[in-house]
């Protein structure tokens, strides 16, 4: 049976499993983008800088969610993923509801870390499972449909804890939204079964063990479409990560509105972002059937096009016009999450995909959530500090952070290059490993 009938006949498991995984996802957006919205009731109650709330959002959480995130990978690659999944969702879901008890800004930093520790366990195990269950002719979309989980968390995330915050605080929000990922955990655990690896693939190649952490590395690193990718995505998510993060503050600063009707403003703009993560997947899974090169070619596309539409929303002094119009860079910026995943899981071996995974992230996340929104804060401070622009210091950084999707777009391009011959290269690692283990 080929590929493509063994797709029509995906078994009814692995569309729940997928589900399931999704709302772990929605969960694990919903706890790390709360306090986006939050910030500044935060930034009031605890006396905090634009710097210090940059750090909560950058490089204290992405430290920890990075660096574990290699480790953890590699356990679910030698072990049960979705136990490993259950466990993570537990602990980040805990912390988060702690982070409401901080008192001062350390407190607040230890339980974002917290946060952190257990979502690095979220996405590398998440990602190899459904590598198990779909085939490759729809693994794209099928990682697209996970992928929504960005926009539905953050949705939530911005609805609910805006809400909350104006009907009773900001540490009510956080021990609301983190308490029901417990229960989502126990559910994983009875509901979900382990996908055999190899399982979507046309013939099963299974290794006797997964290689070692540092020979993944140097192999997918001697990929050059591996190494455009994952600059592209990291630069793309620079922007995604140094905007989203102040979005909130940038609306109640330069207009003046209430977290409440923020969150409702940005719960609606996740459904564009909704569709520009499935269609970035679909289309890609489409369109690569005649070339390889879309997957990058169509992430690049969307980015670049994105900029001057972004540029009108910061600069905007009317919020209506402001919030509409920035449903078309939300949308576009989506495109390139099913494209970057599925290429990740593509260019290795079955043994390989969680680690694969959880590089590609490492990379992203370091540069995009650690820098991006501690870097914009930083600016908005020095900027206020040097030319007295006030609450204008922070539009203005966010204006200087997106020329960076310029700089995503040129590596999308160099992504595609090498794109077809290291494609043929995959697996190379498992076979020998394979034959040593018959």
């Amino acid at each position: 049976m080929d590929e493509s009938a063994a797709q029509a006949k995906t078994p009814w498991r692995s569309w729940y499993a997928l589900g399931v995984l999704f709302l772990v996802y929605v969960f694990n957006f919903l706890d790390r983008s709360i306090l986006g919205i939050l910030t500044q009731a935060i930034k009031e109650d605890l006396a905090l800088s634009d710097s210090q709330l940059g750090l909560l959002g950058g490089v204290a959480f992405a430290i920890f969610y990075t660096f574990l995130g290699i480790p953890i990978a590699r356990l679910a690659d030698r072990s049960v993923r979705r136990n490993v999944l259950a466990v993570s969702l537990t602990i980040w879901s805990v912390m988060t509801a702690i982070c409401g008890l901080a008192g001062n800004f350390v407190h607040l930093l230890l339980a974002r870390i917290g946060v952190a520790i257990g979502e690095a366990g979220g996405s590398p195990p998440s990602h190899s499972m459904i590598s198990d269950l779909f085939g490759e002719s729809s693994r794209a979309t099928a990682l697209a449909i996970y992928a929504l989980g960005i926009p539905v968390g953050t949705m939530i995330g911005n609805l609910a804890g805006g809400w909350l915050n104006e009907a009773f605080d900001w540490r009510t929000a956080f021990v609301v939204v983190g308490a029901p990922g417990v229960v989502l955990a126990i559910i994983l655990m009875l509901t979900v079964r382990e996908p055999t690896r190899g399982a979507s693939e046309a013939a099963v190649r299974e290794a006797a063990d997964a290689p070692p952490v540092m020979t993944v590395f140097r192999y997918l690193w001697s990929l050059k479409s591996f190494r455009y990718l994952s600059l592209a995505g990291a630069f793309h998510a620079f922007v995604g990560y140094g905007v989203g993060y102040w979005f909130p503050a940038l609306f109640i600063r330069a207009h003046g509105l209430g977290t409440a009707e923020i969150g409702l403003w940005l719960f609606y703009l996740g459904f564009a972002g909704m569709a520009g993560t499935f269609l970035g997947g679909f289309m890609g899974d489409r369109m690569a059937k005649r070339d390889l090169r879309w997957y990058v070619w169509l992430p690049g596309i969307a980015t670049l096009l994105s900029v001057p539409f972004s540029v009108y929303v910061y600069v905007a002094s009317d919020y209506v016009a402001a919030f509409l119009v920035a449903s078309i860079p939300t949308f576009l910026g989506s495109y390139y999450l099913g494209p970057t995943f599925a290429l990740t899981q593509g260019l290795v071996g079955l043994r390989m995909r969680a680690l694969a995974s959880s590089i590609l992230l490492f990379i992203l996340n370091i540069i995009g959530m650690g820098l991006g929104p501690l870097l914009t804060g930083v600016l908005s401070d020095l900027l206020d500090a040097s030319t007295g622009l006030g609450d204008d210091s922070l539009r203005v950084s966010m204006l200087c952070v997106l020329l960076v999707n310029v700089l995503a777009t040129l590596f999308y391009w160099f992504a595609g290059r090498d794109l077809r011959s290291d494609m043929a290269r995959r697996g190379e690692l498992d076979a020998p490993r394979a034959e040593a283990a018959s």
